[in-house]
């Protein structure tokens, strides 16, 4: 299950993240200021924040695997059509039709993944699965390679085809847990309401800290993500493709090994303390932080990609275990939809970051004072990731090796 995850997970985010690595040929083949090509990236992330819920509501009422299935149809689709788009407008309405259906994805499969890896494997499952979003960042630069090549539109029309057929596929292979099915072949699924799961959500303090902190760790991984070719292209004088393969490329490795390090780490420590799965992604922001003040302000290329891979490395640690610390703070039954209620949050503030960057870059901003308020931010986010504590009986869930 987790394997045939691993491949959507790498074209939800290579679908989304190939646009900003293509600026210089987008641009010049449909002309539009910087606030306005970092306004593409912002529609896409609203869009996907508003959806999030839904999706991740979705997803525990219904069926995880047939929400997984529909969305990866429907944005392959949306990815075929912004080849077409001849428009700054058009562009906005398809960015805008991917966001609205990647928004389902996330949540359900996180969900599922939780479903089948109870207890002591599940941080390590998550991170496998994360590393095929990683893949897709890191193939993202295939996008302003395949467009110095091509052209712009070459790569949307290649990926978009390559996830509907997958789609199918998905249709004959993935399931969800026997014991969750509600069509009589199990026990039935408990009845989930979107209002109480909302009301759920919000009685707990700890969800409300995760809410803050996930949120704030957005502002901080888009300012990198969104703004890294440019940083990395304007400083060291390389070209788009260049830039773009640099910003994404070498990092994957070191993101695979963070997930790696914090997924097995995470199960280990769980099983002899109820915070450990807080202390490790905790350990890893305060690398991160101080990993972004050192990249802006290296001398060399090198030097500046290595801080970045320890960036990139350390901050993994949180993305590894942002699911199993969601379910040792809400109901079982609601952990899509609080996954959702969680993207909503960081998918609005990040898409205003982006946003606010290319503004700022059309004021004639240093990029640099970007990551320096990044690694500020990161900071802030350990600090809340620290106060957050489990529901009372996680030490006795998982001495049993379930949660």
């Amino acid at each position: 299950m987790v394997a045939l995850l691993l491949v959507v997970a790498a074209l939800n985010y290579l679908d989304r993240v190939m646009l900003t690595t293509m600026r210089a040929s987008l641009v010049g083949a449909i002309p539009m200021t910087d606030a306005t090509f970092g306004l593409l990236t912002s529609v896409f992330l609203w869009t996907y924040a508003c959806m999030s819920p839904v999706g991740g509501f979705l997803a525990d009422r219904v069926s995880r695997s047939k929400v997984i299935i529909g969305s990866l149809f429907l944005w392959s689709t949306a990815t075929w059509l912004t080849a077409h788009a001849s428009t700054a407008n058009e562009l906005l309405f398809t960015r805008g039709l991917m966001g609205f259906s990647e928004a389902c994805y996330i949540p359900a499969a996180l969900a599922l993944i939780a479903d089948y890896h109870p207890g002591r494997t599940r941080a390590l499952a998550t991170g496998l699965h994360m590393i095929g979003i990683s893949v897709g960042q890191g193939l993202g630069g295939l996008g302003g390679w395949l467009a110095e090549r091509h052209d712009w539109t070459y790569a949307f029309s290649l990926f978009g085809g390559i996830g509907v057929a997958y789609s199918v596929l998905l249709a004959f292979t993935l399931r969800d847990v026997p014991s969750l099915r509600a069509d009589g072949s199990g026990p039935e699924r408990p009845p989930v309401k979107f209002v109480p799961a909302l009301k759920s959500l919000a009685a707990s303090p700890s969800y409300g800290l995760a809410l803050a902190y996930w949120g704030l760790l957005a502002v901080a991984g888009w300012a990198v993500i969104g703004w890294l070719p440019t940083l990395l292209g304007e400083r060291f004088h390389l070209s788009q493709g260049t830039a773009g393969l640099s910003a994404t490329g070498y990092l994957q490795p070191a993101v695979w090994i963070g997930l790696l390090i914090g997924g097995v780490w995470s199960d280990h420590w769980s099983r002899t303390h109820p915070r450990g799965r807080i202390f490790v992604p905790v350990i890893g922001l305060g690398v991160a932080a101080p990993s972004i003040f050192f990249a802006v302000n290296a001398a060399t290329f090198w030097m500046t990609i290595a801080a970045f891979m320890l960036w990139a490395l350390s901050s993994a640690f949180a993305n590894a275990n942002m699911m199993p610390i969601l379910c040792s703070i809400v109901e079982e039954r609601y952990r899509a939809t609080g996954y959702g209620v969680l993207n909503l949050c960081s998918c609005t503030i990040g898409g205003l970051t982006i946003y606010i960057g290319g503004a700022l870059r059309d004021a004639q901003i240093e990029v640099g004072i970007i990551f320096e308020c990044a690694a500020m931010v990161t900071i802030i986010c350990a600090g809340l990731l620290a106060c957050i504590t489990p529901r009372p009986g996680t030490v006795l869930e998982k001495t049993s090796g379930t949660s």
